[in-house]
């Protein structure tokens, strides 16, 4: 991991990473004694490692719980120039959505393609945490992120049994995200935006069936994905670090 830059405010230590050619940001609390878990932060489809609400989230976990927290750009997106594959999709999608057409199983393959590059990636990094000083492992990492995180998520959380909670949301069941869902079986939770209008709820119900965790929490929430109550952001957050082990916060 090569750190590119680091900064200093209200407590949280920024740092930003190229891991290869993926490029991250690493948030960790400016005080640290023994050393922390750390979580691990996905964005959502369109959006980037330093998206607001993710940035938020990550000096929450840093400051408030003395927990380090790692974002990367998903393949195609923030600092990341799309393929020319990625390009076709992204005008396939265009086109059906200017026609009015039914987007989910568009967006879903998308997804699934953009998780099979990101789960190698997501991994590498995880590598190169377990060298880092003040960055305890020996726990497992959190994942935390819905919609594309949550494709990505699930797919890491079932091959790399560093994972050892999560939080997810927001995603399409298809037949290759609901197998991986089966091989999960660290605790998760899955946040259910009741009134979205892209994403069935059947989906969600599929997803949380599916997954293998004898330790897993369904979460119904009003309104769509895009905009989950602060106050269940603030619960799944205080969820995930419990389930850490953290005694920060």
């Amino acid at each position: 991991m090569h750190l590119i830059s680091e900064s200093t405010l209200d407590g949280v230590i920024e740092r930003g990473f190229v891991q290869g050619d993926v490029p991250g940001i690493l948030w960790s609390p400016a005080h640290v004694g023994e050393p922390a878990p750390v979580v691990l932060s996905g964005h959502p489809g369109g959006l980037h490692k330093s998206a607001g609400g993710l940035v938020a989230r990550a000096r929450v976990l840093a400051a408030g719980y003395g927990i380090h927290v790692v974002a990367i750009d998903a393949p195609g997106h923030g600092d990341r120039a799309r393929s020319p594959e990625d390009e076709a999709w992204v005008d396939r999608m265009q086109v059906a959505r200017a026609a009015g057409q039914p987007l989910g199983d568009l967006v879903a393959d998308f997804n699934a393609s953009i998780a099979e590059r990101a789960v190698p990636e997501w991994r590498s990094v995880l590598d190169a945490l377990e060298r880092m000083p003040g960055i305890d492992l020996t726990g497992g990492a959190g994942y935390t992120g819905m919609t594309l995180a949550t494709e990505i998520g699930i797919r890491l959380a079932a091959a790399d049994r560093r994972i050892a909670a999560a939080v997810f949301g927001a995603a399409f069941a298809r037949p290759g995200l609901v197998e991986a869902a089966r091989r999960v079986t660290v605790p998760v939770q899955y946040v259910l935006s009741w009134d979205d209008p892209e994403i069935d709820r059947e989906s969600g119900f599929a997803l949380f069936d599916a997954f293998g965790s004898a330790d897993k929490v369904l979460r119904a929430v009003p309104g769509p994905h895009s905009r989950v109550p602060q106050a269940e952001i603030d619960e799944s957050t205080r969820r995930l670090v419990a389930q850490l082990g953290s005694q920060g916060g």
